[in-house]
């Protein structure tokens, strides 16, 4: 059975990353969980992917231009990233400042969002705001193009409001009124996109944020209680220091990062599950002014954190990402990218493609009973695949051992290197007698690989592995 600090490094980076395979934990564990939280909150003291040399194998991800070729390129990041948390961040924003490519005016739009996504996502939390108020792919999204003096458009006032920054309310009350959404979308008329430049000869060039002052609303406005010429930017200054704003990035860090929560549109009226959490993340949140990176510090650090070891349903993209990274699959651009990618789609998760501007519902929902079929066939297929490189590492490791193992010492082998995971009694003794079905463990021999490919599938199709 792995040690206490083996096992919790495994749990911050399933949950701060995508996993990791044994010997990476090993080498995080030597270098203490304190200092490993504060390189990933740190990522760029990691390489960045070269993504000149990607473009190389995959045209589809030079132009951008489709849905597939761009959840290839994203599939292919979260795999190989040395910067996880950073890519965990682009995932986490993606699913709560949402846009869809099902009105997306251009594909790569989305992309330049992500990046902003992954190079502000850590930071302030009003600077994220303010660029996700210019950015071109939100502005077409939710057709603040569309909104003028003396004609507005409520879609981005409202949703800014709703399901980016406050959310509906907290402790039973409201946190914004429809005169806010009003106020809100007033100021931010004038903030639109350049015409798109006609794509030949030379291709699509990507619309750009403008500012049209004569398009501006410049009539005094009232908003959360205070009263002036505000516009857009005066508008999410004075979102960020409500409580709500506070409240909201705290509950959406830690049912991403900590256990599953009721679904967002419940959250008015039905408390945290962890009131103590949050507030720490609320009090943070101020102190920090707004810092993202320093709330991830807190909740990292926490006992919270530390304590909710499998809490959480892995979403469809931690699923198969983690899978690749413990069998050591698609480190190079190759043949089968797009059927990777589809497979996070049938699990119920179109990356860059959420169903409504709400973003996906999260936990127990993403399971049923065509998903978990996809699940569990995936991930057996994988671990069972005695050639991929990751699964020899975990046969070589176990064959080390000795020249036989007992049938506990595969079943707890086979659990660390999936990441220490815990199991119930019941389940343990059910796989020690599988274990057992077959005779004697020899570790020479191929009859040895398929066996520790035997125990891995088995693992895998567990409900405990559902969880991260």
């Amino acid at each position: 059975m792995a040690d206490k600090d083996f096992a919790l490094m495994a749990h911050l980076m399933r949950r701060a990353g995508f996993g990791a395979p044994y010997d990476e934990l090993e080498a995080r564990t030597a270098k203490g969980y304190e200092a490993t939280v504060e390189e990933l909150l740190h990522p760029e003291t990691q390489p960045e992917l070269e993504r000149d040399i990607m473009m190389r194998y995959k045209t589809e991800w030079v132009s951008q231009a489709g849905l597939e070729g761009q959840q290839e390129e994203w599939t292919y990041r979260m795999i190989n990233t040395k910067r996880p948390l950073e890519e965990k961040m682009a995932l986490f924003w993606h699913g709560v400042l949402c846009t869809g490519h099902a009105k997306c005016e251009y594909p790569k739009q989305q992309q330049m969002e992500f990046d902003m996504f992954r190079f502000q996502g850590l930071g302030s939390f009003r600077e994220l705001l303010q660029g996700l108020a210019r950015d071109p792919a939100m502005v077409f999204y939710l057709d603040n193009c569309m909104s003028h003096k003396g004609a507005i458009n409520e879609n981005w006032g409202r949703e800014l409001l709703e399901l980016f920054s406050l959310g509906v309310g907290m402790d039973g009350k409201e946190n914004y009124s429809e005169d806010d959404v009003k106020a809100a979308a007033r100021a931010f008329t004038g903030w639109t996109v350049t015409s798109a430049i006609p794509r030949y000869p030379y291709g699509r060039y990507e619309t750009r944020f403008i500012f049209d002052p004569n398009d501006h609303d410049n009539d005094e406005k009232t908003f959360q209680g205070e009263t002036g010429n505000f516009n857009g930017q005066d508008i999410i200054d004075i979102i960020v220091k409500q409580p709500g704003a506070a409240r909201f990035v705290a509950r959406h860090l830690y049912n991403f990062f900590v256990a599953d929560e009721p679904q967002v549109p419940a959250w008015k009226d039905t408390p945290p599950q962890d009131p103590e959490a949050i507030k720490m993340l609320e009090d943070e949140y101020f102190r920090s002014d707004y810092n993202i990176g320093s709330m991830l510090r807190v909740l990292f650090n926490s006992d919270f954190f530390k304590n909710s070891r499998f809490t959480k349903v892995k979403s469809p993209a931690e699923t198969v990402v983690g899978t690749m990274r413990l069998v050591g699959d698609f480190t190079t651009p190759k043949p089968g990218m797009n059927a990777l990618t589809l497979t996070i789609r049938y699990m119920g998760q179109d990356l860059l493609n959420p169903p409504t501007v709400e973003g996906w519902h999260t936990g127990k929902e993403w399971i049923d009973s065509g998903t978990l079929v996809e699940r569990i066939n995936f991930t057996a297929d994988q671990v069972g695949n005695t050639s991929l490189p990751g699964v020899q590492a975990i046969i070589n490791r176990l064959r080390a051992q000795g020249s036989t193992l007992s049938a506990e010492a595969l079943v707890e082998g086979c659990l660390d290197n999936l990441g220490a995971y815990d199991i119930t009694d019941e389940t343990r003794s059910q796989l020690v007698e599988l274990a057992k079905s077959e005779g004697e463990i020899k570790t020479s021999g191929p009859e040895f690989d398929q066996r520790v490919a035997q125990m891995l599938q088995s693992m895998v199709a567990t409900t405990e592995y559902i969880f991260a």
